[in-house]
């Protein structure tokens, strides 16, 4: 049970990046708010180097490097399209504020990193950013008022990604509170980031 929910977590979440990648192309946007991606990317390449590099190797570890290549391709995304998507009189401080909120995220995750054992802070750290996430996918939708860059298969597949980990971590190894109750938050949000996307799809918004 406990190796069938990390990978259809990992497959899942592997489907989330390869459709926002295939959508940021096509319709030249970035299809991950800033903040989830920063925070996302964080998490991806400093838990890859924790597993692989400095502990014995997992399956979640070489998980989390696949993650971070394709959240890699994602952040290209978001430097080629995203100026456009700033306000025009705030547009010349992208790079800077892009690049600062990158800043931010990794001194985020590494808090949790360094305050927490490497489990733990992993954990708790994840499951905070997924439940921002969750809030600031559906923010951005309802935001630019359509839905490029965004798939009904990407948003099942983070929505399902999540719950796999949020039933791992909350319930079959432990029960966890926190990890239930952010799993919840992120449960709620996705779903209605779901439908509310495939409605918009359906209109052809």
């Amino acid at each position: 049970m406990n190796l069938f929910l990390v990978l259809l977590s990992g497959v899942c979440w592997s489907i989330v990046y390869i459709e926002l990648i295939r959508k940021g192309f096509q319709d030249k946007t970035y299809a991950m708010p800033l903040f989830a991606l920063g925070l996302n990317f964080a998490w991806e390449l400093i838990y890859s180097v924790d597993s692989l590099v400095l502990n014995t190797a997992s399956v979640q570890g070489w998980v989390n490097l696949v993650w971070a290549c394709l959240d890699a391709v994602i952040v290209y995304t978001f430097f080629r399209y995203g100026r456009e998507t700033f306000p025009e009189k705030a547009r010349k401080y992208f790079v800077p504020f892009s690049l600062l909120a990158f800043a931010a995220c990794f001194a985020i995750q590494f808090a949790f990193y360094f305050h927490f054992e490497s489990v733990a802070a992993s954990k708790y750290s994840a499951f905070a950013q997924n439940a921002a996430m969750s809030i600031l996918f559906l923010t951005m939708l309802f935001t630019r008022g359509n839905t490029r860059g965004q798939t009904v298969l990407m948003a099942a597949a983070k929505w399902i990604g999540t719950l796999a980990p949020t039933i791992l971590g909350g319930f079959v190894e432990e029960f966890n509170l926190y990890i239930v109750l952010t799993g919840a938050v992120c449960f709620v949000f996705d779903g209605i980031y779901t439908v509310v996307l495939a409605r918009w799809k359906r209109q052809g918004q």
